[in-house]
């Protein structure tokens, strides 16, 4: 269960800016060529209609897609705004939207999108969050979003149709930007619904075995171990769909059941968040990391008891909670942590770098702040940390 390389975005993959408007020339012509208004056939002129009469009915088509887009962009500037809190990111989603709307030289629609999902933090701290995770019924944040503009859940096979937060079930849908009938869909980024919580009966969903957690007993726990909200259910077809830029959804499955289809995971953006910080920080300090490896993520209750080595484990594991991982630099990809202090052998010191790494990372994200242990080669693996986001600081080694 590991990590694979991230897979960057072609440049020609996204669509040109609008060209300037040539020197003498018409600007309804550069908005007819972006909006690709159909040119007139000759045969008119068969038809008897002359060359003159045919710029006209040209000139006639170029003003009025100018009339229909700015009064689409105004709609979208101008319209009345939702209330919010001074601190939301209204401004800067507008100044998004309007600047590339009305700048002949602003980037694609790709890049508005975008900028509305960075607008949001749906992104997360790192900028690298490819999902979002909800429960059935959940709707997608889009307060802050100018009046006419939300956010919506497209199948993938359909991304021109919206699918109601209400009849949404259980799967991996396309988030995308609405303004008003106009569908942009939002490029690598997926709403995950999970199953919920209560599906789970005698400890199994199908024939996942799942186990139970604590807080089902009835005995009153603390918010950070009440019971997950849901679970995503991982599919054959949809385990390599990217949580973010480096990791995937099998990366955090629990180990063992290996014929054992739909498998479920619980997993917190907070972790992902954290982890891809924590690369960019290795990066930062000179480190290079073209892998991260996943040891252990999510462990079910029933795994966590009783499969693999079960020494060392806590009985509120912060791994059943989906915000905990054992991870290694593993850019040769030999199973194994990499030398990463350059002296020449593997061992806790290479560990320490990423513990370091992971300390600074909370230090400039203190709500990411959580659990950081290093761990010494044992038992048929290497050096590696523990890093989770349990709420508050906790540090141990072995």
């Amino acid at each position: 269960m590991t990590a694979d390389e991230p897979t960057d975005t072609p440049r020609d993959a996204l669509p040109p800016a609008l060209p300037p408007t040539p020197p003498g020339g018409d600007p309804a012509d550069v908005i007819a060529d972006e909006t690709h208004v159909p040119e007139i056939p000759a045969r008119h002129r068969a038809r008897g209609i002359s060359q003159r009469a045919q710029r006209r009915l040209e000139i006639g088509s170029n003003i009025f897609v100018t009339v229909l887009a700015a009064s689409w962009i105004a709609a979208v500037i101008w319209g009345e705004p939702r209330t919010v809190a001074a601190a939301d990111p209204l401004s800067r989603a507008t100044r998004a939207i309007g600047a590339s709307l009305t700048n002949a030289n602003a980037p694609s629609a790709a890049f508005i999108t975008d900028a509305m999902v960075q607008s949001l933090a749906l992104r997360g701290a790192s900028g690298k969050l490819l999902a979002r995770f909800e429960t059935p019924g959940d709707l997608v944040p889009g307060d802050s979003l100018p009046a006419g503009t939300h956010l919506a859940a497209t199948d993938p096979a359909s991304p021109r149709d919206t699918v109601p937060a209400a009849s949404r079930p259980a799967g991996i849908w396309r988030l995308a930007l609405a303004v008003g009938n106009a569908i942009r869909p939002v490029a690598d980024f997926s709403l995950i619904t999970m199953r919920p919580f209560d599906e789970k009966q005698r400890g199994r969903i199908g024939g996942y075995m799942i186990g139970s957690w604590p807080g089902e007993s009835g005995q009153p726990m603390r918010s950070r171990y009440e019971n997950p909200r849901g679970f995503i259910e991982v599919t054959l077809a949809n385990r390599d769909t990217r949580v973010s830029e480096h990791f995937r959804l099998r990366d955090f499955l629990t180990k063992g059941q290996e014929n054992v289809w739909p498998k479920y995971l619980v997993l917190e953006p907070r972790l992902i968040d954290k982890l891809e910080l924590l690369i960019s920080e290795l990066e930062r300090s000179g480190v290079r990391v073209e892998h991260m490896a996943v040891m252990s993520g999510f462990r079910t209750p029933s795994y966590n008891a009783g499969g693999g080595n079960t020494a060392g484990r806590a009985n509120l594991s912060r791994h059943m909670y989906g915000d905990a991982a054992d991870v290694f630099v593993d850019n040769d990809r030999n199973g194994t942590l990499d030398d990463l202090n350059g002296d020449g052998r593997v061992d806790t010191r290479d560990a320490k770098v990423m513990a370091d790494a992971a300390e600074r990372v909370e230090r400039a994200h203190p709500h990411l702040v959580g659990g950081i242990g290093t761990y010494k080669a044992c038992c048929g693996h290497g050096p590696f940390i523990h890093v989770d986001t349990r709420g508050y600081r906790a540090r141990w080694s072995e």
